[in-house]
């Protein structure tokens, strides 16, 4: 497969197919499992969400969301290796047949306190799909790196309290959330591979009174695809001036989470997450 512009291998098919099924068979295949890593921290983050702005059900902006995987973890309680074994069980299912299935999945193992998620995707099919199967509630087709948000897309933004991504910052820069953070100004977690640097991010959203901080850890994204995949991303680090001994030279892609808030208050955020147990971040 070939390289994208960052160096890493190409998956754009497998985030633009109907369903789910070559996602899931793709990046098992590889270990990727920042989405379940990701899972306690935002758990975490919307409870602190909801203690402190008295926010019954928050709304989620997972942006990059993709097939709705971040809110098929947290609204089912269900874990990456779970829905690997889901998706590779299913070869068979039409994608109406599939939908239906997971439709049953929601119902059946949705938790009771309630969030509303909603999707930002450039990939339409990716959208379709976790929305019809009531993985998000809501879902915008938006590049918004390249264009300022419709009308409606606005409205939706406007009621966003909590921003998430699990690897499109890099992709997307500081242009879509800057143009997210002023219609709301949200609180935001982000897990940022540690080639990409987070401070122009940090930069522009100060200018909207948000300060950044940065959690403990580094957390396992995935393998690596090929051997010129490794050698890319080393060089990619070298050039950040980031080590990856012990880390990426180990054969994986690491990644970093960040908080911004708006008020200054990031820290405190930050170190309720840090409070966090220990998981299998390194």
């Amino acid at each position: 497969m070939p390289l994208d512009s960052t160096g890493k291998i190409s998956f754009d098919h497998i985030y633009t197919e109907p369903d789910p099924r070559a996602f899931f068979g793709t990046l098992r295949r590889l270990d990727y499992g920042i989405p379940q890593q990701a899972k306690a921290y935002f758990a975490k983050l919307i409870d602190e969400y909801r203690a402190e702005q008295d926010v019954k059900v928050p709304t989620v902006l997972d942006l990059g969301c993709s097939y709705g995987v971040n809110a098929a973890l947290y609204r089912c309680d269900t874990s990456m290796e779970e829905l690997y074994d889901h998706y590779a069980g299913v070869e068979s299912l039409s994608r109406d047949d599939l939908i239906a299935h997971d439709r049953r999945l929601v119902e059946r193992l949705a938790v009771g306190d309630g969030v509303r998620f909603i999707g930002l995707d450039t990939s339409a099919p990716a959208l379709d799909y976790a929305l019809a199967a009531g993985f998000i509630d809501e879902a915008i087709h938006a590049d918004l790196e390249n264009e300022e948000p419709t009308e409606e897309q606005r409205a939706l933004l406007a009621d966003v309290d909590i921003v998430i991504s699990t690897g499109c910052v890099g992709y997307v820069t500081e242009k879509t959330l800057v143009r997210i953070a002023r219609e709301n100004r949200p609180w935001m977690a982000h897990f940022v591979l540690r080639m990409f640097s987070y401070d122009p991010v940090a930069t522009s959203l100060g200018r909207l009174d948000y300060e950044t901080t940065g959690v403990d850890g580094v957390f396992r994204q995935r393998k690596f695809a090929s051997e010129e995949e490794r050698t890319q991303i080393l060089d990619n680090l070298s050039v950040a001036g980031v080590d990856p001994r012990g880390l990426e030279d180990d054969g994986r892609l690491y990644a970093r989470l960040f908080v911004s808030r708006p008020n200054g208050a990031a820290g405190g955020l930050a170190s309720a997450l840090n409070a966090l147990p220990l998981r299998d971040q390194g």
